[in-house]
């Protein structure tokens, strides 16, 4: 199954839309993998920063940027959208996968060129509760540009940046 998570209820037909940023791509509609669901227990325009420990990563990496936690994944968000992370109400709808196309395996993207019926449709509940229930470790900071500059220049090879564009600006 493939899904697409939104703060409006009665989607009943998903129509195919332009993504701002990816002029590449034709009107699409976007779902995700059961995998990276998690990843998206948000508000939509809420920007986040994923990270897995991986691969190759040095001690130094380890130690700066996963510390002595005891999970393998930081989800990181900045602390002006905590409180809308608490009240944000979210549902999950279910596709076929038969009708979408994997666009992206490391993230899990598939999009559909097509308007697309959901499944189902179903409340998600307490996206805290939901996102301690998958053992990443989430991280409320001021501000997520530093840990951005951070990864990039580190040996973490498995990142992720989500809506980087409503990111408080650095400073």
């Amino acid at each position: 199954m493939l899904y697409h998570f939104s703060e409006e209820s009665g989607i009943s037909v998903f129509i195919p839309r332009k993504t701002p940023g990816r002029e590449d791509l034709p009107p699409v509609v976007w779902a995700v993998d059961e995998a990276h669901a998690h990843l998206y227990y948000f508000p939509r325009e809420c920007p986040r920063i994923v990270y897995t420990l991986c691969g190759e990563v040095g001690e130094e990496n380890k130690r700066l940027l996963f510390g002595p936690a005891a999970s393998d994944t930081v989800i990181a968000i900045e602390s002006v959208w905590l409180d809308r992370l608490r009240q944000t109400v979210l549902y999950r709808y279910t596709f076929d996968e038969r009708d979408f196309r994997l666009l992206d395996a490391t993230a899990g993207y598939y999009t559909a060129e097509r308007p697309v019926t959901p499944l189902s449709v179903e409340l998600v509940g307490d996206l805290l509760d939901k996102l301690a229930a998958t053992g990443a470790e989430l991280r409320i900071v001021p501000n997520l540009n530093p840990l951005r500059d951070a990864l990039v220049a580190s040996s973490v090879s498995l990142f992720s940046v989500i809506r980087f564009r409503n990111a408080r600006p650095p400073g």
